[in-house]
């Protein structure tokens, strides 16, 4: 009995060390992302920040690989007068981008549209009321539609009780890169469902 006891606790102990480089590596990337949003080197002036669902690596990687656009479009963001100004689509001096400043209703999940994109990231700030997102389970849902390179979009057939829900307010922005399958607009459950969103969709790089 004894010599099963002490095999027992040399095989876990080996899984603890065999593990532990990996983990360690993975929890001090997770440290240092966390502190590189923190630090605020990214946001030129903006006091939101992104959502805790946010792909923090692909944040950081993409922010890294084409600063100048996501400066200019932070920029924009934190200059402009967001819940004065008119809505409509205002382009970003120095850029290719446009931000869409919409007034909108969220409706029930049935009568939204699911996406992904390929060659974009929707950066999508809520600045008035709560807006509901959808994220897709990728196991559970499938494509129903060709991509459109056109429209640089595709939609998803999917299972609602496999569906994350995560309400945006303002403070915080979501960012959605090509492997978040998402549905914007979606009803919560307070009673006002207006809500005013700024919609930029900054260049996607493969890396």
């Amino acid at each position: 009995m004894k010599n099963i006891r002490f095999l027992l606790l040399a095989v876990m102990a080996l899984g603890v060390c065999l593990s532990t480089p990996a983990q360690t590596k993975q929890n001090s990337e997770a440290k240092a992302l966390k502190k590189w949003v923190k630090s605020g080197v990214w946001n030129d002036g903006l006091k939101a920040k992104p959502h805790s669902s946010t792909n923090l690596s692909e944040f950081k990687s993409q922010y890294e690989a084409n600063p100048a656009q996501w400066k200019a479009a932070f920029h924009w963001l934190a200059t402009q007068n967001l819940l004065e100004m008119p809505a409509g689509k205002y382009p970003i001096e120095g850029t290719t981008l446009v931000a869409s400043v919409e007034d909108g209703v969220n409706d029930p999940l049935e009568k939204r549209g699911s996406e992904s994109h390929r060659r974009h990231i929707d950066l999508q700030y809520v600045v008035k009321g709560t807006e509901r997102f959808a994220l897709l389970d990728h196991v559970t849902s499938k494509p129903n539609c060709e991509y459109s390179e056109k429209n640089d979009v595709i939609h998803y057939d999917y299972d609602p009780s496999k569906t994350t829900f995560l309400d945006s307010t303002p403070g915080r922005f979501f960012l959605f890169f090509p492997g978040d399958w998402h549905i914007a607009k979606v009803a919560t459950d307070k009673a006002d469902q207006h809500i005013r969103v700024i919609v930029i969709k900054l260049d996607y790089l493969p890396l």
